[in-house]
């Protein structure tokens, strides 16, 4: 199991796109807005394909109306 902090970029001509930060953490860049889960649900997905693990895998605990988020991943 592993724990991430991810710094989400909401509605970003950018995304999407996951970047290395320099305190460690990961930038993640999404088109989709942040209302209604679009934003946190295109995060879970990039982050999936990302760190190459199933979607079920990638589970995020806390930050669900906040930029910075956390998020568990485990591998199987």
């Amino acid at each position: 199991m592993k724990l991430l902090e991810v710094r989400v970029k909401p509605g970003s001509k950018k995304g999407p796109l996951v970047q290395l930060a320099l305190d460690g953490s990961l930038l993640v860049y999404v088109r989709e807005p942040a209302a209604d889960g679009k934003a946190n649900n295109a995060v879970t997905q990039l982050l999936a394909k990302y760190l190459d693990v199933p979607k079920t895998n990638v589970q995020m605990i806390s930050g669900y109306k906040s930029k910075i988020k956390h998020f568990k991943i485990t591998k199987k």
